[in-house]
């Protein structure tokens, strides 16, 4: 992309991509709060305090400022994340520092409306694509922290890789229930935590490959 320049209120050169920065939040909080639909590009340029031939200058359409918005959502998340693993404290392993900042904090910024909101959007191609790549980074960033959590403390029979889909999945319950009003934050933050140390620490028990099956005629025999 090309480096653009203009000179800022104060005089100070500034490029499109440090724009593209600053924007980048407000962008996403736009998204986050009225959707793929709703917001226009004139919404965003008066949320960034620009004019709308700025914003085609860093992005070339609305789409292409969504999956910014998308790529957004990791990149904050994974930035609070690192942050909470810098300061001193708390839980024994990264993992269940990280499990309990997001089951105390999990949907406060409402980013998940913004993946929400590309979730209805997968007809499309580029969206479908980045959403694909959002969850791929968080589940190996998951799946990182689970792995050394598991061998940290030597627990934990589920496959990881299970494992770390199935805490994503949590996640996603949890922004459902926020949404709907189906829980208050102590069962939310209860269910994140007691299911996702489940996750991380629980046994598997036999294998259900391993179990006894039995037919729908014999079941239907003892009903």
């Amino acid at each position: 992309m090309e480096a653009y320049t203009y000179t800022t209120g104060v005089g100070r050169p500034s490029t499109l991509e440090d724009k593209r920065r600053d924007f980048l939040p407000v962008v996403a909080g736009a998204f986050a709060e009225l959707g793929y639909r709703r917001l226009t590009s004139a919404e965003l340029a008066v949320r960034c305090g620009v004019g709308e031939n700025v914003l085609y200058r860093i992005w070339p359409d609305k789409q292409a400022m969504f999956l910014a918005a998308l790529e957004w959502v990791y990149v904050a998340s994974e930035r609070a994340w690192e942050r909470v693993l810098s300061e001193p404290g708390g839980e024994p392993s990264a993992f269940l520092r990280l499990l309990s900042y997001e089951a105390r904090h999990m949907g406060e910024q409402g980013m998940h409306r913004i993946v929400f909101a590309g979730l209805s959007e997968t007809d499309d191609p580029r969206v479908k694509a980045a959403l694909r790549q959002m969850y791929s980074r968080f589940h190996a960033f998951v799946r990182r922290h689970l792995t050394a959590h598991r061998v940290e403390t030597d627990a934990g029979e589920l496959d990881v890789e299970l494992a770390a889909w199935a805490i994503l999945g949590l996640g996603t319950v949890a922004n459902v229930s926020r949404e709907l009003g189906l829980l208050g934050a102590e069962r939310r933050e209860a269910m994140l935590w007691e299911a996702g140390r489940l996750m991380a620490d629980g046994c598997t028990g036999t294998p259900a490959r391993n179990r006894p099956r039995k037919s729908a005629k014999r079941a239907r025999k003892k009903e």
